[in-house]
């Protein structure tokens, strides 16, 4: 096991201004899966070209426009920081060229993108629009905020954040997804999927520790993450730790076999959920009311 400080599933940023973190297949070594945040001071500018691939961009504090060759959306954003309400996103399909604007005083933004097929329109996500889970109990419980769940309309992503209550753990009972495996019955049980934590604290000095490791033990890593640093899953179970006194976010950005989170707990520990009978008080964490100008919406022109 290496050290939580060495793993090579451990992605650190990079400076505060610009693309500050950064992961694509061949530096993460595997398949579809790229992921990078950057951060624009108000008025500048960031402009790309999605070519064969799908975009999701989440909007993670400040506001912003982006004019596209498949429409413009003038105001995206609303919350100042992850800690203070939900999301704006963005998806893009394949042959877009985009150009998004800090229309704050800071923009924080992330995305993820992956091959695929064309065919999809542009899709905007405001919050009003986000699904929010209050999952597990006891000090596994953890609020999760869909974004590109599965059945959205895109080819292969897969995009959620994930709230963890001071001194909770989340990904809780550990759970893979690893293997493409359907039953019987045609049902999926499991799709292999590549995926990305990117942290974010609500104290700049919080961080996290994460577990990635297989049945095997041929992987079996513990992973320090810190504010802005993203943690690689390739493959095996993946729980997650908040200390006490650190409210602990990341985005998941996920892609692979199928545009699904099926998945398979660890045997060892999945026993776990059967004592849940009461969930932390403290969650939600984010709500869309604890918003200034809650209810103001985004306005597109096409």
């Amino acid at each position: 096991m290496n050290s939580a400080l060495e793993s090579p599933l451990r992605v650190r940023s990079v400076g505060r201004l610009g693309e500050y973190v950064r992961v694509t297949p061949e530096s993460a070594g595997w398949e579809h899966l790229h992921f990078a945040a950057r951060r624009l001071l108000g008025g500048e500018s960031w402009s790309a070209r999605t070519d064969g691939c799908e975009y999701g961009l989440v909007v993670l504090g400040g506001v912003c426009r982006i004019e596209s060759s498949r429409g413009s959306w003038a105001r995206l954003g609303r919350r100042p920081d992850v800690f203070s309400g939900l999301p704006y996103a963005l998806y893009l399909p394949p042959a877009t060229e985009f150009c998004v604007t800090a229309a704050s005083d800071e923009l924080d933004l992330a995305y993820g993108w992956c091959l695929a097929e064309g065919g999809l329109g542009p899709s905007l996500v405001t919050p009003e629009a986000v699904a929010v889970e209050l999952r597990g109990g006891g000090h596994a419980t953890r609020q999760i905020n869909s974004i590109f769940p599965p059945g959205f309309a895109c080819r292969r992503l897969v995009a959620v954040e994930v709230y963890t209550p001071a001194g909770n753990w989340s990904s809780y009972p550990p759970h893979k997804h690893d293997v493409h495996r359907v039953g019987a019955d045609g049902r999926l049980l499991e799709t292999d999927l590549e995926e990305t934590y990117f942290y974010k604290f609500d104290r700049p000095e919080g961080y996290a520790f994460q577990r990635v490791y297989t049945a095997d033990g041929q992987l079996d890593e513990v992973v320090l993450a810190q504010d802005s640093e993203v943690v690689l899953v390739p493959a095996g179970y993946h729980p997650v730790a908040a200390p006490p006194g650190y409210n602990v976010y990341y985005l998941n950005f996920l892609a692979g076999s199928a545009q699904s989170l099926a998945n398979t707990d660890d045997p060892a520990h999945a026993w776990v959920k059967q004592t849940w009978t009461t969930q932390d008080p403290r969650v939600p964490v984010v709500t869309l009311a604890m918003e200034s100008g809650a209810g103001s919406g985004a306005s597109r022109g096409v």
